[in-house]
């Protein structure tokens, strides 16, 4: 069962994402996914990857860039609100063709095109995350989810000094 965050049943919906510094003003523009396809899309589908909390956050980014990279290029801290949280389309686990599809590895053909078909069908989708299975990744199409969310807060992003790699 994926744990369904209160915010769901509250008025806001809170999630997060860590880019590159260059990327700040483009975030959600979902460049990298279209260019390269992503977990839950495939290669020419704009999608925005989040998370439902900064930690996750931090996870995601670092399974695919190492603590190195975050500790040692400057990246942007960004959270957004979802308007309307009954637009979010809860992805249960058991709604998922292929359980292994929400465990870490190689995404193929068939879970991104799953994805796709969810990014075309709902404005927002909640799924689990691989990096961290008791949390939970949001993920839209920027152009179909236009003015259903808004930026609430861009900062620089720093890595907590514990986490740093040894020299």
């Amino acid at each position: 069962m994926i744990p369904v965050p209160g915010a769901l049943g509250a008025r806001d919906l809170v999630a997060w994402r860590i880019d590159h510094a260059s990327f700040a003003s483009t975030w959600d523009s979902g460049e990298g996914s279209f260019l390269y396809g992503g977990r839950w899309n495939s290669p020419g589908v704009r999608a925005v990857y989040c998370s439902l909390d900064a930690s996750t956050a931090i996870l995601e980014v670092a399974v695919h860039k190492t603590f190195r990279v975050l500790d040692t290029v400057p990246h942007v801290l960004t959270a957004l609100r979802v308007n309307d949280v009954l637009s979010v389309h809860v992805v249960h686990p058991s709604n998922v063709p292929d359980t292994n599809w929400l465990r870490p590895g190689n995404p193929g053909a068939s879970q991104q095109a799953f994805g796709d078909s969810l990014l075309a069908s709902h404005k927002f989708i909640l799924i689990p995350s691989a990096v961290s299975p008791h949390c939970s990744n949001l993920i839209f199409d920027a152009a179909r989810a236009k003015g259903d969310y808004v930026l609430e807060l861009q900062e620089p992003f720093t890595l907590d000094p514990r986490l740093r790699p040894p020299p």
